[in-house]
């Protein structure tokens, strides 16, 4: 496509900044396991329950199925798949993303530390 004028520098910039600041996911796992600190209280990276589920190999598995664990009804029947887009949403606000969850957290709201949160959670297959 070939744009005139000035209009063509200014969307070649814009086309150019869109592929740097893409809000996608660009985790630092090593940040994200300084993030998950504040998980260990609850959760163990491996399939571990305590207070809460153990999170090995999260990516890919269907919410609520994590043997051994007391779920709530909600997260059982949420029909989640966990995936960063899931995963982003839930640690963003769990009551929003699955209204009836009992993980009592009130989310964690920076967008970079929940991607490195997810890119460390990646790890652990």
């Amino acid at each position: 496509m070939k744009f005139s004028g000035r209009i063509g520098p200014f969307i070649a910039v814009l086309t150019l900044v869109a592929s740097i600041v893409s809000p996608g996911y660009a985790q630092d796992a090593g940040r994200g396991e300084s993030v998950f600190k504040a998980c260990a209280a609850c959760h163990t990276t491996d399939d571990t329950n305590r207070v809460g589920p153990g999170l090995g190999g999260i990516i890919g598995k269907k919410a609520g199925a994590a043997t051994g664990f007391r779920y709530s009804s909600a997260m059982k029947n949420s029909g989640i798949v966990w995936d960063e887009k899931t995963l982003d949403a839930f640690l963003e606000s769990p009551q929003k993303a699955v209204p009836g969850t009992r993980m009592p957290y009130a989310g964690l709201k920076d967008t970079t530390d929940r991607a490195d949160l997810i890119g460390y959670l990646a790890t652990f297959k």
